[in-house]
């Protein structure tokens, strides 16, 4: 036991170091007043320091920035708690985690700080863990002086030298297991002439994680060491969840305010292309230290790595909060929300003003040659589907290619915009509803599971086949009744009308 503990923390020691960052300072400091300053920090002995308990929040909240103007010594209190969760709709999860949830808790102090951390891992847990403290300037950033078995308490201490925005993870090996399973969160070191006021402050860690099941494959996933090692993660997602800042769970604002988001990356192993679709940062503090660039529509934050974006809001509306490498967020679940109430404004954003035909090149109908081979194989025609299972098969690969963008790859939809076919009530109701939708399309208000959509879904071009075998899998996934449409009486209704 003694060796496997060495081990692990010489793994840690070499594995992982600090970052040194720094905020830009205001034009009026100097290098003189900066060390003066220092000095007068400098000249309160440890000993004399005001003992203040630091005010942690759990994601997306963000503490209250930091009101002293001296230093004080600062207990920050970590437990790790190692447990079941909701991954996504149906989808368990063991994580490890800070605190109880992912990200870990957000932690705001001021330069000059010393900062006490008391680390318990919960009786419970089934490995030691430990914290490495990218803003701290120490062995491991605190991980040698973190190392704790289950049921123990470690204390350490560090000075917070350098403002910026860091990343905090465990570095007990394997890290990289420990890192995918959830154990990450930001630590903010304020400088001591603070950030300039915003309206409302979020916080926000994107992480991927790998699980033996597929997307969406339901039951408690455990953890895939060979697709990290590989880095094929099945999710990405932002503050530990699918839809964790979505929906009911969405960041809120109103039109006028200023938005500050603290974003992190956990990693283990994507670097993210932060983007709010229908914003334009006004300002980004790169990697969270003193380089400030201006009027920024994605930025990159690393693996292990964080930056600070600022906007201010124009108008009202959903915005969405992406991993631009968009695939990453219309199917591994790398989006949020922030949703914006207040006046209009028209001349930033009208809407849409009119919709018309576009044929550029005419009308006339064009074909593409083809090969023999080809043009038999069109003939033939698709593959028919002999019975129910093979509708369901079939229907599956006709809702990915036709209907997924909208209703998502588990039928959730999107709030305020696409009904849910998930568990619809008003689906398996009346399933005759979903044929009149595919071949009429639907427009004005429905409610579905108690929501009210005024949403236009326009009419699929599926002949009677596709069209039987894409509700037949619908009817028979995501939580619905079951059931089964046939061709026939897609054709019922096609000629009903």
């Amino acid at each position: 036991m003694k060796h496997h503990v060495l081990a692990a923390l010489i793994a840690s020691a070499f594995a992982l170091t600090a970052c040194d960052q720094k905020f830009e300072a205001k034009p009026e400091d100097t290098a003189t007043s900066a060390a003066s300053e220092q000095q007068a920090d400098d000249s309160v002995a440890q000993g004399e320091l005001p003992v203040i308990d630091a005010v942690m929040t759990q994601a997306p909240n963000v503490p209250p920035p930091i009101d002293r103007d001296y230093p004080a010594k600062v207990i920050v209190k970590m437990e790790v708690i190692e447990k079941v969760m909701k991954m996504a709709d149906g989808v368990d999860y063991k994580y490890w985690t800070f605190g109880g949830d992912v990200p870990g808790k957000f932690i705001r102090v001021r330069q000059g700080d010393q900062v006490e951390v008391q680390f318990s891992n919960h009786p419970d847990s089934t490995v030691p863990h430990n914290v490495d403290f990218h803003g701290v300037t120490g062995p491991g950033g605190g991980a040698e002086g973190s190392f704790t078995a289950p049921g123990h308490t470690s204390t350490f201490s560090f000075k917070a030298l350098q403002p910026g925005l860091y990343i905090y993870h465990c570095a007990t090996a394997p890290v990289g297991m420990h890192i995918a399973n959830g154990m990450y969160g930001l630590i903010l070191v304020e400088p001591k002439e603070g950030l300039p006021k915003v309206d409302k402050e979020f916080y926000v860690v994107q992480g991927d994680f790998y699980t033996k099941g597929k997307y969406g494959e339901t039951g408690l996933q455990p953890f895939d060491m060979e697709k990290a090692i590989k880095e094929e993660p099945e999710y990405v997602v932002f503050n530990g969840h699918v839809g964790a800042i979505a929906g009911d769970n969405a960041l809120k604002a109103n039109v006028g305010e200023t938005v500050r988001i603290f974003v992190g990356n956990g990693g283990p192993n994507l670097v993210s292309s932060f983007h709010v679709i229908g914003e334009i940062f006004d300002t980004v503090r790169v990697e969270g230290g003193d380089l400030v660039n201006k009027n920024i529509q994605t930025t990159l934050v690393p693996a292990g790595g964080a930056a600070i974006v600022e906007f201010k809001l124009d108008v009202p509306g959903s915005f969405t909060l992406v991993d631009h490498s968009i695939f990453r967020a219309f199917n591994k679940g790398a989006l949020g929300q922030l949703k914006v109430e207040g006046p209009a404004n028209k001349e930033i954003y009208s809407g849409k003003l009119s919709d018309s035909v576009y044929q550029p090149e005419g009308g006339a109908i064009q074909t593409v040659p083809l090969t023999a081979s080809e043009a038999a194989r069109v003939a033939a025609g698709p593959a028919k589907a002999e019975n129910k299972d093979d509708q369901i098969k079939l229907g599956q690969a006709i809702y990915n290619a036709n209907c997924m963008a909208c209703h998502g790859a588990e039928g959730k939809g999107v709030a305020g915009a696409f009904p849910p076919l998930a568990g619809s009530d008003y689906l398996n109701a009346d399933p005759k509803r979903g044929i009149h939708a595919i071949l009429r399309g639907v427009s004005g208000k429905v409610t579905v599971n108690g929501q009210e959509y005024n949403s236009v879904m326009p009419a699929v071009a599926l002949n009677d086949e596709d069209a039987a075998n894409v509700l037949t899998y619908v009817l028979n996934s995501f939580g619905n009744n079951g059931g089964q449409i046939h061709a026939s009486d897609v054709a019922k209704e096609r000629q009903s009308k």
